[in-house]
């Protein structure tokens, strides 16, 4: 069968080496992909937003399968215009992906359905949302409503930083006209882990926990980026705890978007913080998380494809989902500036070395082509990923690899992997 991914990063990647591995795939396509996807699959120049561009390529192509990688064409209804045509593809349809697309829908449903979630309140004034934030203190968490790549998550330590946040989302509009609307949430303590599940609308199937680390600098230091590294699965989540995250945040949040007319197919991301209280909700994301996808589809051992033809033929139930033994563990290597503004064209070497490693795979991110040399295209460069019978090893082969990758001005994290006590 012919596939089709969406996207052009290290998740993207991720994705396209693990479908490549199904024997039920005679081809791989990926929009736009980047210079490592390209080595497995055929890249075509659209832009993962082109709905109807990239509708009218999988007709043409004969596409039997797409799976979509970004929220953004999932919240734009990507899955609405393929399904519309009769064209398989794998996502939650734009009613569904709200649940990424607004937090404030987010909150308000999860609040309805008594999903364990943080204390809340909306706004779309800023001086009201100051006049909250006054009344309620620090440290809170300030956030844009709509899509923000990831940034528009702003946890304040102090009111200073709280009331710059309002600013910064709804009058300076940092992020677009995601910051129409703010949610200004209690501030939780505790570890946070992300927990993905394949779902049909019916059916969960999770996938093992993950944890990423959003801040730019070691010690959970520095501003917030799409994520500097992930490791899976999480050590401090036992099988009761785990348990409890799928019977009382995954499964009744899937409920609930059946119940709200909004059924949901896909890949649901739960970001929780594990609470003294117990687990709740950060935030839902409608796709796959990155770099979390580099962590955890490695130590997937069953069929991808399958997975995702279930899910969208509303039988996961008959699905079997396997995984590996082991640790895998993934450093993202990050330009000079991320996640401000960053200089791209810098040349890349070490890769091959790197994955001459045992365990060791190097998705590539925000990579191209230029006069025959591999460059850096973006924030995030490199997902260097590597897998151990345990994460001492892991962790030990990650950052070797990491050693023999160069590139001006190459940033990352020295502390990816879980901490003891």
């Amino acid at each position: 069968m012919r596939v089709l991914v969406v996207g052009g990063g290290g998740r993207e990647h991720a994705l396209v080496r693990k479908l490549a591995q199904s024997p039920k795939v005679t081809e791989l396509h990926c929009a736009p992909g980047n210079a490592g996807i390209a080595q497995i699959a055929r890249c075509v120049p659209i832009g993962a937003e082109e709905i109807v561009a990239l509708a009218d390529y999988a007709e043409r192509e004969r596409i039997d399968l797409t799976v979509v990688g970004p929220e953004a064409p999932l919240c734009a209804g990507i899955v609405d215009e393929f399904c519309r045509r009769k064209l398989r593809i794998f996502g939650p349809t734009k009613a569904a992906a709200e649940i990424e697309g607004s937090k404030v829908f987010c909150r308000k449903l999860l609040a309805k359905w008594k999903v364990p979630s943080p204390r809340f309140a909306t706004f779309d004034d800023p001086n009201e949302a100051k006049a909250y934030i006054r009344r309620q203190g620090a440290p809170i968490v300030v956030k844009a409503d709509g899509l923000a790549a990831g940034k528009g998550s702003l946890v304040c330590a102090t009111l200073d930083e709280a009331l710059r946040a309002v600013d910064r989302i709804m009058v300076e509009r940092e992020f677009g006209d995601a910051g129409k609307q703010v949610v200004v949430e209690e501030f939780l303590e505790g570890r946070e882990a992300s927990v993905m599940v394949f779902t049909d609308g019916h059916t969960v199937k999770p996938l093992l926990p993950s944890r990423d680390h959003k801040r730019l600098l070691d010690n959970d230091q520095g501003p917030n980026t799409g994520g500097m590294g992930a490791y899976c699965p999480v050590p401090d989540i036992d099988p009761a705890t785990f348990d409890q995250i799928v019977e009382t945040i995954m499964k009744p949040t899937v409920a609930a978007l059946a119940s709200e007319g909004r059924p949901y197919k896909g890949i649901l991301y739960g970001g929780l913080m594990l609470t003294r209280e117990g687990p709740k909700v950060l935030e839902f994301n409608c796709r796959f998380g990155d770099p979390e996808t580099q962590a955890v589809l490695p130590l997937l051992d069953s069929d991808l494809v399958e997975i995702c033809e279930a899910t969208i033929d509303e039988r996961l139930h008959e699905v079997e989902v396997r995984w590996r033994e082991g640790a895998c563990v993934c450093v993202v290597m990050a330009s000079a500036g991320y996640p401000g503004a960053y200089e791209k064209g810098k040349i890349i070497t070490g890769i091959e070395e790197a994955e001459r490693e045992e365990g060791v795979i190097v998705f590539h991110a925000g990579t191209a082509r230029k006069d025959g040399q591999l460059v850096t295209a973006g924030g995030r460069v490199l997902g260097v990923t590597a897998w151990g019978r345990n994460f001492s090893e892991a962790v030990e082969r990650v950052y070797r690899a990491v050693s023999k990758i160069h590139f001006e001005g190459a940033h990352y994290r020295r502390d990816i992997r879980p901490k003891l006590g």
